[in-house]
């Protein structure tokens, strides 16, 4: 007779957005990476930057790449989001590039610095969303009781940091929120009493048998990642960079995930490159593809804005920030979970 309650057959059978591999690598993994590499710079500072330009051509840029993987390289989906490749980035470079020539490059630096706090944690509650969506045991709170817990440590990060006034950021000239430090204090307190409440649920919902073990693996990481980055370290580039490298890394193997379960049927003669590069055990074609349009794209862009028009001012600076406020801005529109081509793609049942 054979035993069905394996433990090969319990991990295999919990409700992963792919399978127990990848969503291992994907919720430990790389907040391991992250957290290894707050240990490495702490160890031994001077790795700072060398590690910074890793983090940027091998993850940072390559991750924004990926976000055109979901919108130009296959005609369907260049034919739905049209306008955000082609009408909104010719707003946004006129708009970045404006700011900082009437206020300077702080007003923008200040803006990315807040911004992608905020953007980090969107993509963090869409991907518990998807989770969420997975198990049907995961609907423990709902409405504002639900995203007050998910949001709690974010928001004190961002206000404690604020609070902290710290005049650069990645070595630019920062201004901050005048966040008083009772504030920032009363915040605090308020997520712990919600992460205690959170906790509090989590082990009755286990004892009763009714956990929903991957989406609370997955929270604990989000928790763990925010108050790494915002309030453990002391550093605020430091902890950007933490934070930066599990969001870049955990959004190119998600929209990789997508992109597989999307043509899970095997290539698509109507996307046929994409969903080549999309199949099972391709994932270091899909990467390498990545890194080389990276390659030529960033380098190409970065050499003549410097040559042509950004003399006295780093173009990689204004460039990047084009780049990521662009990006952000598809990324709010192309990820809403609630749309049925989304839920259908992967996997998910309506949680909210």
């Amino acid at each position: 007779m054979t035993d069905t309650a394996t433990p090969t057959n319990f991990y295999a059978d919990l409700p992963w957005i792919r399978n127990a591999k990848f969503d291992a690598v994907f919720i430990f993994g790389l907040l391991a990476l992250s957290c290894i590499t707050g240990l490495v710079i702490t160890y031994e500072p001077s790795l700072f930057y060398p590690i910074l330009v890793l983090d940027l051509w091998f993850l940072g840029y390559h991750h924004v790449i990926s976000t055109f993987t979901r919108i130009c390289f296959d005609k369907e989906s260049f034919q739905e989001h049209r306008f955000l490749m082609v009408g909104l980035l010719p707003i946004v470079i006129v708009a970045t590039l404006g700011v900082v020539w009437v206020f300077g490059l702080w007003v923008v630096v200040t803006i990315y610095f807040y911004w992608q706090w905020y953007h980090y944690t969107r993509q963090s509650w869409g991907i518990s969303r998807a989770y969420r969506g997975r198990d049907k045991n995961g609907l423990y709170e709902d409405g504002w009781l639900d995203q007050a817990i998910f949001y709690s440590i974010p928001v004190f990060g961002i206000l404690a940091r604020s609070a902290e006034q710290h005049p650069t950021f990645i070595g630019m000239e920062l201004w901050s929120l005048p966040v008083p430090t009772q504030i920032a204090d009363a915040s605090g307190y308020i997520a712990v009493g919600l992460l205690t409440y959170w906790i509090l649920s989590r082990l009755r919902a286990a004892v009763e048998g009714r956990l929903a073990i991957v989406h609370t693996m997955y929270m604990m990481t989000h928790f763990a990642i925010f108050y790494l980055a915002y309030i453990a370290t002391s550093d605020i580039t430091l902890g950007w960079l933490m934070i930066n490298i599990w969001h870049n890394a955990q959004y190119i193997l998600f929209v990789w995930m997508y992109n597989n379960k999307r043509f899970a049927d095997g290539v698509d003669p109507n996307a046929r490159f994409l969903s080549y590069i999309s199949q099972n055990g391709r994932i270091w074609l899909y990467l390498l593809v990545g890194v080389a349009i990276t390659g030529v794209i960033y380098w190409g862009i970065l050499r003549t804005l410097d040559w042509l028009f950004f003399a006295g001012l780093s173009a990689t600076i204004v460039l990047y920030q084009i780049v990521n406020f662009h990006h952000y801005m598809i990324d709010s529109k192309i990820w809403k979970l609630r749309k049925p081509k989304i839920q259908k793609t992967l996997d998910i049942a309506p949680n909210d």
